[in-house]
């Protein structure tokens, strides 16, 4: 699983005869890694803490660990495996296991902590601050110095910091420290303070600040600190939660007044070769929770990141900006809405769109805020991300308070594909699929398999994050009108993980367009639900674009029959509790639009059909262009802009019986319409223009007239379609007038007997073999026998098929024309052998040109008046050859997927 720095789908094609895609751009296939993401997302095993980890530091191939806590233990730990470690440990960075360098900070009274800790340039000196008197019995005041070599404490490094130390940097003469503490070795440092790094000497340094200090970083050229806390003033500047001091006498050289939010503080700050990077936490309405970058020419903002969830960490590595929170709301920056915690998040050094990197953890203990510090170690040339905090799970696994992940061995596969496919005219079927979830990989590579064919029939590469996630959709053009087809996808990521089949998506050509759903299409909608679906969780988007898929929440009844369209489309049920479909894709709605939907109701308590809101899962803030319905079953249509401005029928609905309506907005204002005709329009062309998603079966209703006491659906709704544009009232009346059009129904009919006669064997029955065979010499004939159904009451045959699938031996498949043939004789699967073999009829039914190699399914259409007229009865069919290459196939018998001969019959209006 590698990374991608795209956030909008990426799509790709490589394609097998003259199928095509609909929409899809020509890429290459993702790299063996794609930049800029460095790590996989997969936990590797980690002895963990018991308590919270506050500060990590690597040196060469340790990563050194503080925090609060007195003991650790191996991976997957219980009680009575662990190794004493008092508020330190020393790990190797490739393992994760302790190393011999162990010591204990310990304090008389209160309880100690290591909140902070740093290296010296060379790496040869460990300095750690927190709150602490002792290290290994060693007195200190809550800053030590610590020889990497030998693992003791230098005892003539002893500066004396009278409360906790939060944060420290260093370079190779000074160590700069922040915290709490309002004197250093008897002198006046409020909350920052500079020591020699040799001897702890106080320096003249000085940049009182009148709140804690939380995150102490030097520039890269070592003249300026920057400093971060709680702050309102440094050095009597008024400068909250951040400023930049120089580095040898502490004076302001920027301050920040206004810059961060009041009730905000910056808790951590980074930097690299190009600016400087905050972590915010806020507390309250209004707050500043996200991250900043700022630029080191002028310390002027770069970006900045509005993300709500208390960012406790960043890390720049290798142009990636790494980030430890709970974000939960990034719709500020067209991201993710309120919703979900996620603790771990990368990015652009440059932007605020989030790369496809996102392992998680839990809130865990202690504040419940997650990870807290972050840091890079390596060794053998492999990188390693360590991530601590009060966490306690990773992944979804249990883990404490430590775990790493690593440049190399990515192992995860992503996400299973949920496919369907349709077919709305002759020459065209739709595959579709909701990409694929991968916590390291923002690009996959998807590939369409037919008919149970091993070779995939088209390729196609498209992008995904975890809280973005469109449908992609490809068309095949080389179907036949009247035949059936399956398909199945597969994700792979770029390091070859690949996912199990996605299910089996079948569906059968029609000889005609579908009227209600091409009518649909042809009028331009960009999202098209119709509701079909057989499992949870995605619903498929049928319009011609086919990228605004929706999810099903908390599950909606499926398959609910009949429908409102004539013909196999099914409806969906809500429970008018807490069910509903939310959009899969946010965006923004223009002021000329239509919706659509069908719906059936007896409730009386009204209820949101469709409509857009700010949030997913969650009630939205921000809501209008919606269908809803009171209590007493009108209809309302609404829109916000100041005030709510709305459309009402006097009618009412809730009559348990299949109704159509249609809203729209233009430059000529709104217009309601139910079962095709106009029932009100106000001279309003405003909205409330936000970012969002579609809703159907519920979201918010706060202050809208006729509020009903359900803002949720209790009832059933089918195709539900949005248009960019107004809809006429022909074309309304349209749908509503093909919605009850007879449609062609589709009928399966699988095989109720077959076997085949062998003539090296002529007194042998296969009837239970599993297999069939075909061949001119010597001889093989395999016999199928078909209840057919009768036609549908006014409808006839329009087509019929057989499918029959090769089987996996080698050589199945044949070079020679093989016949199917009506079967004049009679016989029995348990009684035919070669010698009582039924004689053979004619002229052929159809027949195939040869097999290829290779276990697939395999159609070929049949002469319909044959067929028809046998409709009603038992039907026997022979597979027969002159030439000498042996067809093999699966039986009813077989435990293969998709094995057994079946007929497909289309029936429609004479």
């Amino acid at each position: 699983m590698r990374r991608s720095r795209g956030l909008a789908a990426a799509l790709a094609l490589a394609l097998a005869g003259t199928c095509t895609a609909m929409g899809l751009g020509l890429v290459e296939e993702a790299a063996a890694i794609t930049p800029p993401v460095a790590f996989t997302a997969d936990e590797l095993p980690t002895w963990q803490a018991n308590g919270v980890v506050w500060a990590l530091a690597e040196a060469g191939d340790r990563v050194f660990v503080g925090g609060t806590f007195s003991a650790v233990r191996p991976p997957d730990g219980a009680a009575g495996t662990e190794q004493e470690a008092v508020n330190f440990a020393t790990l190797d960075a490739a393992t994760g296991a302790p190393t011999s360098c162990k010591l204990s900070f310990t304090v008389g009274s209160g309880t100690a902590t290591v909140r902070a800790l740093v290296l010296s340039p060379d790496k040869a000196t460990l300095y750690a601050g927190g709150y602490f008197g002792a290290v290994n019995g060693t007195a200190v005041s809550s800053l030590a110095a610590i020889d990497v070599a030998t693992c003791t404490v230098k005892t003539d490094f002893r500066p004396a910091f009278a409360a906790t130390v939060r944060a420290l940097a260093v370079t190779g003469d000074t160590v700069y420290a922040g915290g709490d503490f309002l004197t250093v070795a008897g002198q006046p440092r409020e909350r920052f303070a500079a020591v020699g790094a040799a001897d702890g000497t106080l320096k003249p340094f000085t940049a009182n600040a009148d709140e804690p200090g939380r995150a102490v970083e030097l520039t890269p050229d070592g003249e300026h600190v920057v400093l971060g806390g709680d702050f309102f003033t440094v050095g009597g500047t008024n400068s909250h939660a951040l400023a930049v001091v120089d580095a040898t006498t502490g004076a302001v050289t920027k301050a920040y007044p206004g810059f961060v939010e009041t009730n905000s503080v910056v808790k951590d700050i980074a930097t690299d070769a190009t600016g400087f990077y905050t972590a915010n936490e806020g507390t309250g309405g209004g707050v500043f929770d996200g991250r900043i970058a700022l630029n080191l020419s002028d310390f002027g903002q770069r970006w900045r990141d509005t993300c709500l969830g208390a960012t406790q960490a960043v890390l720049p590595y290798q142009d990636v900006l790494y980030s430890a929170s709970h974000a939960h709301d990034c719709s500020s920056v067209g991201e993710f809405p309120d919703g979900q915690r996620h603790h771990l998040l990368a990015q652009p050094t440059t932007a605020t769109g989030k790369l496809g990197w996102a392992p998680d953890t839990n809130d865990g203990i202690g504040e419940g805020i997650g990870p807290r510090v972050m840091a890079v170690g390596s060794k053998g040339g492999v990188q390693y991300l360590w991530v601590g905090g009060e966490f306690t799970t990773v992944n979804g696994s249990a883990q404490q308070s430590l775990t790493r992940f690593a440049s190399t061995g990515d192992t995860g596969a992503p996400s299973v594909p949920v496919a369907s496919a349709v077919s709305f005219k002759p020459g065209q079927v739709q595959v579709r699929w909701r990409t694929s979830l991968d916590l390291d990989d923002g690009t996959l590579t998807y590939k369409v398999y037919r008919n149970g064919a091993a070779t995939p029939i088209a390729t196609v590469v498209a992008d995904s994050l975890f809280f973005r996630r469109p449908q992609t959709s490809w068309t095949d053009t080389t179907v036949t009108a009247g035949q059936s087809y399956t398909y199945r996808v597969t994700a792979t990521d770029a390091a070859g993980n690949t996912s199990a089949l996605s299910g089996t998506a079948s569906v059968t050509v029609p000889n005609s367009p579908d009227a209600y759903p091409n009518a649909v299409r042809t009028d331009g909608a960009q999202l098209f639900w119709r509701y079909d679906e057989s499992a949870l969780p995605f619903v498929a988007d049928s319009s011609d674009g086919g990228n605004q898929s929706g999810v099903h929440l908390n599950g909606p009844a499926l398959r609910q029959t009949p429908g409102a369209v004539s013909g196999a489309s099914t409806a969906i049920g809500f429970n008018g509790t807490d069910t509903q479909v939310y959009g899969d894709r946010r965006q923004s709605v223009g002021s000329t639009y239509s919706i659509e939907t069908w719906f059936r109701t007896n409730t009386t308590r009204g209820g949101k059909l469709f409509g857009f809101g700010n949030n997913q899962s969650r009630g939205s803030s921000q809501y209008d262009k919606h269908i809803y319905m009171t209590n007493d079953g009108r209809l309302v249509y609404g829109v916000y802009s100041g005030g709510t401005h709305t459309v009402t029928t006097a009618a009412a609905y809730n009559d348990n019986q299949w109704h159509h309506v249609v809203a729209t907005q233009g430059p000529g204002g709104m217009t309601l319409y139910v079962d095709g005709v106009q029932k009100g329009t106000l001279g309003f062309t405003a909205h409330e223009n936000f970012a969002g998603y579609w809703h159907a079966g519920g979201d918010s209703l706060g202050g809208w007239p006729d509020r009903p006491i359900s803002e949720y659906w209790a009832g059933q709704l089918d195709e539900t379609a949005v248009y960019p544009t107004v809809l006429s009232a022909a074309q309304v009346q349209n749908h509503h007038t093909l919605a009850s059009a007879p449609a062609d129904s589709v009928v399966e009919v699988q095989a109720a007997e077959d076997t085949y006669a062998n003539a090296g064997a002529p007194s042998t029955n296969y009837g239970t073999s599993g297999s069939l065979a075909v061949r001119g010499t010597s001889f093989y004939a395999s016999y199928l026998r078909f209840n057919l159904p009768a036609a549908p009451a006014g409808t006839v045959l329009k087509t019929a098929t057989l499918s029959v699938k090769t089987s996996t031996m080698s050589g199945a498949g044949t070079t020679d024309t093989v016949s199917v043939l009506p079967v004049t004789g009679s016989w029995t699967e348990a009684g035919a052998t070669y010698a009582n073999r039924p004689a053979l009829g004619g002229p052929a039914l159809g027949g195939f040109s040869g097999v290829p190699e290779g276990s697939a399914v395999h159609t070929t259409g049949l002469d319909k008046t044959a067929v028809a007229g046998a409709l009603g009865s038992a039907y026997g069919l022979a597979l027969s050859s002159a030439g000498t290459d042996a067809l093999w196939l699966w039986s009813s018998e077989a435990q293969a997927n998709e094995g057994s001969p079946r007929l497909t019959l289309t029936f429609g209006a004479p």
